[in-house]
């Protein structure tokens, strides 16, 4: 893809105080732009390209910078947590659902329990001030699936033989993923260094696509299992 010439970027201490979130990224900020101009930084090179095109965040990413100023980027915010607690959500709730096949009194206590904790949890995410907040926010979640992957394991639980591997390398790589980025590694270390590429949150892109990935090959073959296994009589 060629880039074209974009605007002149910011360093940190320049740009608006609500995209001042990460000290040890030093440069390549863009200014405060219209809708047009952020459509237009998908064509050059600035420190948020990177993120833009590794994740799903597309809109938070691509319209931070937007002229708007910090009213909009705390509803592009709110937008993508939202995302998050989306994903965390619609993806527990099949592995509930198979994991509890054979405890129909159980089942649905347990998806809609879990259903009303990710709304607190995404709420708590929603209002938290500070990217660990946020993270222990999801944290919520992780535990409640800790659980399901836990009584799958010990037999009180079923499911496609495989799975749970996926779904706790799914889990491992999410939290390791929200880890780097809190302790915004490996810029951290260099800054300066990853102002445009492998820094933290560039990295907790990639490991949550890779958690995502995991989540699909762990549940196609468990709802493959749900709908041709045969409980046993009680």
């Amino acid at each position: 893809m060629a880039f074209l010439a974009g605007p002149r970027l910011l360093d940190w201490a320049s740009s608006p105080p609500h995209l001042q979130f990460n000290k040890f990224v030093l440069t390549g900020y863009r200014p405060a732009s219209s809708g047009s101009g952020c459509l237009r930084s998908l064509f050059y090179m600035h420190n948020e390209l990177g993120n833009i095109y590794t994740h799903g965040s597309v809109l938070y990413h691509l319209f931070m910078c937007h002229k708007g100023g910090s009213p909009v980027y705390t509803r592009l915010l709110a937008l993508d947590m939202c995302g998050v607690c989306l994903v965390n959500t619609l993806g527990a709730l099949p592995i509930i659902h198979c994991t509890l096949a054979c405890r129909p009194w159980l089942r649905p206590a347990a998806l809609v329990a879990y259903t009303v904790l990710s709304g607190v949890a995404g709420w708590r995410a929603l209002t938290a001030p500070s990217t660990s907040t946020r993270l222990r926010a999801f944290g919520w979640q992780a535990g409640a699936r800790l659980l399901v992957f836990g009584a799958r394991g010990v037999g009180l639980g079923s499911g496609a033989p495989g799975s749970l591997r996926c779904y706790l390398r799914m889990d491992a790589l999410a939290l390791l993923g929200g880890l780097v980025n809190v302790a915004r590694l490996p810029e951290r270390w260099g800054p300066g260094r990853f102002d445009y590429w492998g820094n933290s949150h560039q990295i907790m892109h990639l490991l949550s696509v890779g958690s995502i990935l995991q989540l699909h090959a762990g549940v196609v073959p468990d709802l493959l299992w749900a709908a041709r296994h045969i409980c046993p009589p009680d």
